[in-house]
């Protein structure tokens, strides 16, 4: 009688020496009551005769796509059912334990599965074989937690890195890719010190003390490959078996770069704001005294040029110079401020653009440089004071030519992106901006110009944050291009 499930499968068969009579009106109705058990009816002709619902879905086949086909069309590991039931008698009574076969599923896949087997005479004459494969559905769902792992390390958005215990890299995302600037196949089964060779130790995304059980969480580090800059947050720990050996380590890494920048661009718009009321509440103040002295000054240097005191008159210009400066400073300060009488309205970017070119030309000119223009046809609307923006692209415009000091091509570009946004590339062929100071150019103060406030990329920043936009920048050693992004017209 086979009242039995699971592991008592097990049980009830142990004698192996003793074929099993029983009919098989009794064992169809066994495998039927019994779904969960993986179970395989082969006949004495080694066709398939019957399988357990467990079995197939497990494996992906139904009952007509098996029922009479051989054995070996699913199973492999022995030559003949004899063959394996000697080695399974066998195999039990040296190790305690099952042997292994492998189960084909129908997509293709070869699944290694414990098995028992078990010769049964049903209805006093036909001989058939029974196998017993107790974990199947335990296989089968380790499947699909690796085909949860494979889609996991294509598409999610971090970086994540496997370490064998000997620290290969055995696995690696498309993301972390990326982040290092190689290619998969390029970088799998190199060591930790391959990979970060030209790396100083302490400046690694990946430290060599992570097999040795140092765990991380969230450590903060600016990474730059060849081609891109990353801010990123990064995990790391190792993986043990069940007697907590380490069989592995793990890194992941997340980008955090846009959020760091929001960060910076809010921390300058608080400073630029305070700066701007600062400036508002005195400039009459500064002002004031400011066009009395020049006044001032202009009548006495009149007194002294007609008296021949030329060297007088010069220091005289002097001042003059120095106080239109302050005057100028004066004037930069009241524009971090929002000015009282913007006015955003529909503005064709293109159209601001052609107003502001012969300016620009006029400008590359006098420094030998050349200027390239290049119209997207249809540009949509924005909208912006278009006073406000001629005031961006000047100021960017003439700090591309100044950078290339004295030839070389400036490239103006409009483009449409595909979220609908407005791009405005500002290319110009100089030597480039350091990466030590890249994050320093849009701070208030912060001047490489032996004569600049350093406010006014400060200025054009908030003027196209103010619209809705934002301002990049990018440089690659040779040539740099600044992207103001606005929204087109909703």
């Amino acid at each position: 009688m086979l009242n039995c499930h699971g592991c008592e499968v097990k049980n009830l068969l142990s004698s192996m020496d003793l074929k099993i009579p029983l009919s098989l009106q009794s064992l169809f109705h066994f495998i039927g009551c019994y779904p969960s058990s993986s179970i395989v009816l082969i006949d004495e002709e080694g066709k398939i005769s019957r399988l357990s619902t467990t079995f197939m879905q497990a494996m992906g086949y139904t009952a007509m796509e098996l029922q009479g086909r051989t054995y070996t069309d699913i199973l492999r590991g022995f030559t003949s059912l004899e063959d394996f039931y000697l080695h399974c008698k066998t195999h039990i009574r040296e190790t305690n334990s099952l042997p292994k076969i492998e189960v084909k599923a129908k997509n293709g896949d070869w699944i290694v599965s414990e098995a028992f087997i078990s010769r049964i005479i049903a209805d006093e004459s036909v001989e058939m074989s029974m196998l017993y494969l107790p974990h199947l559905n335990k296989k089968k769902h380790r499947t699909l937690l690796q085909q949860f792992s494979d889609s996991f390390l294509r598409n999610v958005n971090l970086g994540v890195m496997l370490f064998d215990p000997y620290g290969r890299l055995v696995e690696i995302s498309d993301m972390a890719c990326s982040i290092l600037g190689h290619r998969r196949d390029c970088i799998l089964n190199k060591t930790i010190d391959e990979l970060f060779e030209a790396v100083p130790v302490e400046s690694r995304l990946v430290h060599p003390s992570l097999l040795q059980g140092v765990v991380v969480r969230n450590r903060a580090v600016h990474w730059h490959n060849a081609h891109q800059g990353y801010d990123l947050l990064i995990d790391s720990n190792v993986l043990k078996d069940e007697s907590e050996d380490i069989v592995g380590a793990y890194v992941i890494m997340k980008d955090v770069s846009n959020l760091r920048s929001l960060e910076a661009q809010l921390h300058r718009s608080d400073r630029l704001a305070m700066i701007g009321q600062i400036a508002a509440g005195t400039a009459h103040e500064i002002r004031n005294p400011l066009t009395s002295l020049r006044g001032f000054i202009q009548l006495l240097q009149s007194a002294l040029e007609n008296q021949k005191l030329d060297r007088e008159v010069g220091y005289l210009t002097i001042m003059k110079n120095e106080i239109d400066r302050i005057n100028e400073l004066v004037n930069e300060f009241l524009l971090l401020s929002k000015p009282k009488d913007v006015r955003y309205r529909p503005t064709s970017v293109a159209g601001t653009i052609r107003n502001i070119l012969p300016i620009i030309e006029s400008e590359a000119n006098l420094y030998g440089i050349t200027v390239r223009y290049i119209h997207e046809p249809a540009l949509p609307l924005v909208i912006a004071d278009s006073e406000l923006l001629k005031q961006v692209f000047l100021n960017i415009s003439k700090n591309a030519i100044e950078s290339m000091e004295g030839t070389g091509v400036l490239t103006i570009i409009e483009r449409v992106g595909k979220d609908r946004q407005i791009h405005v590339d500002i290319q110009d062929t100089g030597p480039g901006i350091p990466n030590y100071i890249m994050d320093k150019i849009f701070d208030p103060f912060f001047t490489t110009k032996e004569n600049g406030t350093g406010l006014g990329l400060a200025v054009c920043q908030r003027i196209i944050h103010d619209m809705g936009g934002y301002i990049r920048v990018r440089s690659k050693g040779y040539g740099t291009t600044f992207t103001i992004t606005l929204p087109a017209q909703g």
